[in-house]
C-alpha cells in the first residue's frame, strides 16, 4: 500500500510539473526600437521578428529598461532589484560582490527552487573577468552551454578611424570603438546562429517532465556590427535615409546656473560626423538587426513545430535602448527615449492577442513578478517590480504608473507613457527635464523651465527614489588574469 501511495504522489508532482508552463527568456544585446513591428525604423528588415508579432506574440510598445547599461540593466531585470537599491550602476560592478545582490535569488536560481529545469547559453547576465575565469552567471543555471561560432577573419571593415586616416579616441562605458563589416564566416557558422540552434535543439528533449526555464543571450546588435556580407547587401548604402539629426537638440538642457550638461556630440557621434558616415553606420546598424532576425527565425520555427508549442510563455527583450545620431549621440547609456525604450514582446498561449499593440507602461524589472505569476509559483517578497499579469489579460486597460530608469548615481528619468520626467541628482544637483510625447515624441523640447510644468514634475518627483544606493565595489579582475586562468584550466 505504501509503495502505490508512494507511486501516486510521484505521479500526481509529475503532472503537477508538466502542467506548468515553459519559460523561453530572450536577451537581445544593445537592441533598439528600429524593428518592423516596433516601428522605430520603416527601413528595418525583420521578417521573423515581424512574423512572431503577428501570429504569436504581443508587441508591448512602452516598455522600459531599469537602466541604459548593460550590467545594471540586467542586474536589475535578474535580482527584481533596481539600481537604487544594490548600488549597481556600471558594468565594472559585478553582482555577485555587490553586498546588497549578492545573497538575491536570482530569476533562474528562483525558477530551480521551484521545480523547474534550467539552462542557458549566450549573455543573460553581464560578463565580468575574474582570476578564476569569465563569470558569466553559469551559476545561477543547471546547464550553461559555452558559446561557439566565429567570424573567421573580415571580408572588410570599416571605422571612422579608418575613414579619416586618424587614430581612434574612443571612450564611454565600455570604451568600445565603433567599426562595423562583412566577416568571412558563413551565417551558420558565427556565435548567434550557432545559439539559436542550440536552443532550437533543446525544444526537442522532454527534460524528464520538468517544465523549463530556457535562457538564450543574443550578442548582435553590440558593437562591433560585424555581419556576413548578406546582411548588408539587403540595404544598398545609397538607399538608406538617415536619423534626421538637430545639432541645438542638447541646447536646453541646463542646470540652475544656465550651464549646458552635455556637450554637443555624445558618444562616436563626433567622430562618425566628421568622417561623414551616418549612413554607412546606420545601415551596419541595420544590417545587425536584419542577421538577429535570421538567426532568431531558426528557434521560432522549432518552437512552433515542437512538442512544446502550446506550453510555452516567451518573454524577449533588449536590455536597453541605443542611439543612432538622435541628440546628437551613437551608443546607450543616459536618459532620453532613445536609451529608455526597449523593444519588448510577450506570448503567452491562451492569454496574449496577436498581431496587437499593448500601450501600457512596463518595466523589464517587473518580469520577474510576472514569470512567477504566470507560472503558479510562490510570490517573491523581494521584488520591487510589479507583476503586469492584468495587462496580459486585459491589454486594452489603463496600465500607466510610472515607470523607472536610472543611469548611475542618483540620475532618473520617469514616464508614465506621456510624459518623460528626469532629474540628475548625481549628475547636476537636481537638474530637470520634462518632454510631453502627444506633441513631441522624439523629445526636442524641453519643458521644465516653464511655469506650468512644475506641478507635473512634482508629481514625478515625489515617486523618485528616497534611497540611492553607493556604488557597489568596482571589478579588480582583468581581461588577462581571466586569460591566464582559463589557460590554466585548459591544460588541466
Amino acid at each position: 500500500m505504501k509503495t502505490l501511495l508512494t507511486a501516486f504522489l510521484l505521479a500526481l508532482t509529475s503532472l503537477e510539473a508538466a502542467a506548468k508552463p515553459n519559460i523561453l527568456f530572450i536577451a537581445v544585446d544593445d537592441l533598439n526600437d528600429w524593428i518592423g513591428c516596433f516601428g522605430g525604423n520603416s527601413q528595418a528588415i525583420t521578417p521573423n521578428l515581424d512574423r512572431l508579432a503577428k501570429e504569436q506574440a504581443m508587441v508591448m510598445s512602452k516598455a522600459y529598461c531599469a537602466s541604459t547599461v548593460c550590467c545594471p540593466s540586467r542586474s536589475a531585470i535578474l535580482t527584481g532589484k533596481r539600481p537604487s537599491t544594490t548600488g549597481i550602476y556600471g558594468n565594472t560592478q559585478n553582482l555577485k560582490k555587490a553586498p546588497k545582490a549578492k545573497d538575491v535569488v536570482t530569476l533562474p536560481e528562483y525558477f530551480a527552487k521551484n521545480g523547474y529545469h534550467t539552462l542557458s547559453t549566450g549573455k543573460i547576465f553581464h560578463k565580468h573577468p575574474t582570476s578564476e575565469g569569465m563569470d558569466e552567471g553559469q551559476w545561477a543555471f543547471q546547464e550553461f552551454a559555452e558559446g561557439g561560432g566565429r567570424n573567421k577573419g573580415m571580408l572588410w571593415e570599416e571605422s571612422p578611424s579608418s575613414a579619416s586616416g586618424e587614430k581612434a579616441d574612443e571612450k564611454g562605458e565600455e570604451r568600445e570603438v565603433t567599426k562595423w563589416g562583412a566577416c568571412k564566416a558563413a551565417v551558420e557558422e558565427t556565435k548567434d546562429y550557432v545559439a539559436c540552434q542550440w536552443a532550437a535543439d533543446q525544444l526537442k528533449r522532454d527534460f524528464d517532465g520538468k517544465p523549463f526555464f530556457m535562457a538564450l543571450g543574443i550578442s548582435k546588435p553590440h558593437l562591433p556590427w560585424f555581419v556576413p556580407q548578406q546582411f548588408f547587401d539587403l540595404y544598398p548604402l545609397e538607399s538608406i535615409k538617415p536619423v534626421e539629426i538637430f545639432r541645438d537638440d542638447l541646447d536646453d538642457i541646463v542646470d540652475a546656473n544656465g550651464k549646458r550638461l552635455f556637450k554637443a556630440s555624445i558618444g562616436s557621434f563626433d567622430a562618425i560626423d566628421k568622417a561623414n558616415l551616418h549612413k554607412q553606420a546606420q545601415r551596419a546598424y541595420l544590417a545587425n538587426l536584419s542577421y538577429v532576425d535570421h538567426c532568431l527565425g531558426v528557434l521560432f520555427d522549432a518552437l512552433k513545430k515542437s512538442q512544446h508549442a502550446d506550453n510555452t510563455i516567451l518573454m524577449l527583450w533588449g536590455d536597453h535602448g541605443w542611439h543612432l545620431g538622435e541628440k546628437t549621440k551613437y551608443g546607450k547609456t543616459d536618459l532620453w527615449e532613445e536609451s529608455d525604450r526597449v523593444p519588448f514582446m510577450v506570448r503567452v498561449p491562451g492569454m496574449t492577442p496577436i498581431d496587437f499593440k499593448c500601450d501600457g507602461v512596463v518595466n523589464l524589472l517587473d518580469m520577474y513578478p510576472t514569470l512567477i505569476e504566470l507560472c503558479g509559483l510562490p510570490p517573491n517578497a523581494e521584488n520591487e517590480g510589479r507583476s503586469f499579469v492584468p495587462l496580459l489579460k486585459d491589454p486594452k486597460m489603463e496600465w500607466n504608473h510610472p515607470t523607472l530608469t536610472t543611469y548611475q548615481f542618483s540620475n532618473h528619468s520617469l514616464t508614465d507613457g506621456r510624459y518623460r520626467y528626469t532629474w540628475y541628482g548625481g549628475k547636476a544637483n537636481g537638474t530637470e527635464e520634462l518632454y510631453d510625447h502627444r506633441t513631441d515624441p522624439l523629445e526636442h523640447k524641453n519643458l521644465a523651465a516653464n511655469p506650468e510644468s512644475q506641478e507635473i514634475m512634482a508629481k514625478f518627483k515625489a515617486l523618485l527614489p528616497t534611497h540611492n544606493e553607493p556604488d557597489s565595489p568596482t571589478n579588480k579582475d582583468d581581461k588577462k588574469a581571466t586569460r591566464k586562468a582559463g589557460k590554466r584550466k585548459d591544460a588541466k
